[in-house]
């Protein structure tokens, strides 16, 4: 019998990068190119012998090997993680007595690369108020999402500005727990969390791999959503696959 329900956010709850058109319309640069000009800003301003080109690249080289951990690896180094490794490309390294100041620079630049991320709201999956205030009537309800930019702090965030928060009672995001999906580790700690064992347990999300074959190897059971974006679902290996979000309640009572 399925107890609970663990979701996948981006391409699932929300549209991924559905704010960027939104962006446009005001005349902003995509938030790709936003993080890279205040990170270079930040740092011409506080070490004028750097150029802003070098400030820029080292930014890129970090995102560079962020994709690296993530894909290779199955980590996401946060945000935080991530401008110490541009600020270590350009040689910044705190000597005696200045790391305290270091971790004040670094902590002011990742609030504004947050608040940037999360000012513009992303769309959401239609119909998804609805079908998640039925389901939260008679399963707990949970998020296992990996965090790439918007780290936990800000998906929570999106999810209260939404009027979701409240649905969800665990949530496991990859900056928290250390590691990404498909870790099995990322599972387990869904499972844990809601206090269930995996097979009373189902996973939906849009990947393959991220959301089909993780939580599958657990013993979790696994819906492949495609109401934004299918990603090769004529080929699934899930048990079910949901088109549309207000089909979840009926897809999920037939997998009992």
């Amino acid at each position: 019998m399925i107890s609970a329900i663990t979701f996948d956010f981006w391409d699932t709850i929300a549209v991924d990068d559905s704010d960027e058109p939104k962006r446009a319309a005001l005349g902003l640069p995509t938030k790709a190119e936003a993080r890279v000009h205040l990170f270079a800003e930040k740092i011409v301003a506080r070490y004028p012998h750097i150029s802003y080109a070098q400030a820029a690249d080292a930014y890129r080289q970090s995102a560079r090997q962020f994709r690296h951990d993530w894909h290779e690896n199955h980590q996401t180094p946060g945000v935080p993680a991530r401008l110490y490794d541009a600020y270590s490309y350009l040689g910044l390294k705190p000597g005696p007595g200045e790391y305290a100041r270091l971790v004040r620079e670094v902590d002011e630049t990742v609030r504004e690369i947050e608040t940037m991320e999360i000012r513009i709201q992303p769309d959401l999956a239609e119909g998804v108020h609805n079908t998640l205030a039925l389901l939260a009537a008679d399963y707990k309800l949970g998020i296992v999402s990996d965090t790439i930019h918007t780290q936990g702090r800000g998906l929570r965030y999106l999810l209260t500005h939404q009027g979701l928060l409240h649905y969800f009672s665990y949530f496991v995001f990859s900056d928290e727990v250390h590691a990404a999906k498909p870790s099995i580790q990322v599972f387990r700690q869904a499972s844990l969390g809601l206090g269930l064992p995996p097979w009373q347990i189902v996973h939906v999300g849009d990947r393959e791999s991220n959301d089909v074959e993780g939580p599958q190897t657990i013993g979790m059971r696994a819906i492949l959503f495609t109401g934004i974006v299918d990603r090769g679902s004529a080929k699934t290996r899930a048990n079910a696959v949901c088109r549309n979000f207000r089909d979840l309640p009926a897809i999920v009572r037939r997998l009992r």
